[in-house]
C-alpha cells in the first residue's frame, strides 16, 4: 500500500509555475528597458525596487503625480491576432496621458503583466511595445513585475497595467480652477478607438456583424484586426509643449466615457463647455460600428472618443499658436467649442458641464 512518503514530490513547475521561463523572460525585455531610460535611473532592471534619482535643482516646489491604468479588453484583440507588440504602447498612453492632464512630465512608469503561462518571446513583444510607448512619451521604463497564474488564466491569454510618475510645479498644476468664460476647447485627434468601447465594439463587430478579424475591410485599407489594433496616440510631449509655449487652463484625456464625460471632469461648477459635432467626421469604424450595432449616437458618445483623444482648454489669444505647435507635430487639431456661463446658454450649471451640438458631416 502505498503512503504519503512514497509519492513523488510536488514541484512549483508541476503546479504551472516555471521559473526558469520566468527568469528567461527578464533577460529577453532586459535590452527594451535599456532602450526607455532617463539620466535619472540608477541601476538596471532585475532589482526588487526601482531607483529614480530626483534632480530637484530642476524644480522650485515640486508635486508629484501618479495615475495607473490598463488596456482592458483590447487585450482579447490582441490575443486573438496574436499580434502583442504594440499592445504595450496603449498602456503607456493611458497612464501618461491621464498624468499630463494636470500639466505634469511622466518621469517613469512600472508594468505588471499576468499570464496564464509565461511565454518568454510574448513577455518580450509586450514590453516591446511598452518601451516603445515610454519612449514616445520621454519617460523611463523603471521596471515592473510579471506573474504566472496558472488555473487562473488560460495559457495563452494575458493581462497588464501600469502605475505612471511624473512632476509638475505646484503654482502651474492645471485644472478645473483655471477655466474661464470666452476659453476654447482645442481638439486632438485620436488614432481610432485608442483603448475604450472594446466591449462594445467586439460584441458589435465580432458577434453581430460577424465580421472576421482577418478580412479586408474596404473603407480602412486593411484588415479589421489591424484597424482594431492601431496604437493608441500619445499626447504627453505634445501637451507639455503646449504648456510651454501657450496659456493652457486644462486638458482632459478622452477615455471611457467619452468626450462630454471626460470634458465635464475639467470645467468647474458655473461653466459649461458648448461642443461643435460640425467641427470634425468620426473615423470610419465609429460608423461601423454605429450601423451594425444599431448604437444609438448617445450611445456611442458616452462609450467612443468619437475621433478626439485629447483636448486642451485654452486662452483664447493662444488658439492660433495652439493649433500650429500641433500641426507642426503631426497632431490633427482644430477648434471644437468654446467655455460659456451656463446661464447664458440656457444649460443647468449642476447639471450639464460639456454639452455637444449639431451633426458630424457626413457620418
Amino acid at each position: 500500500m502505498k503512503t504519503e512518503t512514497d509519492s513523488s514530490h510536488a514541484t512549483y513547475a508541476a503546479a504551472g509555475v516555471d521559473i526558469a521561463a520566468g527568469e528567461r523572460a527578464v533577460e529577453a525585455l532586459r535590452p527594451f528597458a535599456e532602450q526607455a531610460r532617463r539620466p535619472e535611473v540608477l541601476g538596471g532592471i532585475g532589482g526588487f525596487a526601482g531607483l529614480f534619482q530626483l534632480k530637484l535643482d530642476r524644480w522650485r516646489e515640486p508635486v508629484l503625480a501618479s495615475s495607473t491604468d490598463g488596456v482592458g479588453t483590447k487585450t482579447a484583440i490582441a490575443q486573438a491576432m496574436d499580434v502583442h507588440d504594440t499592445i504595450g504602447i496603449d498602456l503607456v498612453a493611458m497612464v501618461v496621458d491621464d498624468l499630463v492632464v494636470c500639466g505634469a512630465e511622466p518621469l517613469f512608469l512600472q508594468d505588471y503583466i499576468s499570464m496564464g503561462q509565461v511565454l518568454p518571446e510574448r513577455i518580450a513583444d509586450l514590453v516591446r511595445g511598452i518601451s516603445e510607448g515610454c519612449v514616445q512619451a520621454g519617460c523611463a521604463l523603471l521596471g515592473g513585475e510579471t506573474a504566472e497564474h496558472p488555473g487562473m488564466m488560460s495559457d495563452g491569454h494575458y493581462d497588464l497595467s501600469a502605475t505612471g510618475v511624473g512632476m509638475v510645479e505646484a503654482d502651474s498644476v492645471l485644472g478645473p480652477d483655471r477655466v474661464k468664460p470666452g476659453d476654447v476647447v482645442v481638439a486632438m485627434g485620436s488614432s481610432g478607438l485608442q483603448c475604450n468601447g472594446f466591449s462594445l465594439a467586439r460584441h458589435v463587430l465580432l458577434d453581430i456583424a460577424r465580421l472576421p478579424l482577418d478580412g479586408q475591410v474596404e473603407e480602412f485599407g486593411r484588415t479589421l484586426g489591424e484597424q482594431l489594433l492601431e496604437p493608441t496616440r500619445i499626447y504627453a510631449k505634445d501637451c507639455l509643449a503646449l504648456v510651454a509655449e501657450t496659456e493652457v487652463r486644462t486638458f482632459a484625456h478622452v477615455t471611457g466615457g467619452g468626450l462630454a464625460g471626460n470634458l465635464t471632469r475639467v470645467v468647474p461648477r458655473g461653466l459649461v463647455a458648448v461642443l461643435d459635432r460640425g467641427t470634425w467626421t468620426p473615423a470610419a469604424e465609429f460608423g461601423l460600428i454605429a450601423r451594425r450595432g444599431r448604437v444609438e449616437r448617445a450611445e456611442m458618445e458616452r462609450t467612443f472618443n468619437m475621433g478626439v483623444g485629447m483636448v486642451a482648454v485654452v486662452d483664447p489669444a493662444d488658439v492660433d499658436r495652439a493649433l500650429a505647435m500641433l500641426t507642426a507635430r503631426h497632431v490633427p487639431a482644430w477648434v471644437l467649442g468654446e467655455v460659456h456661463k451656463a446661464c447664458d446658454v440656457d444649460l443647468d450649471p449642476d447639471a450639464e458641464r460639456a454639452v455637444l451640438r449639431g451633426d458630424h458631416p457626413r457620418f
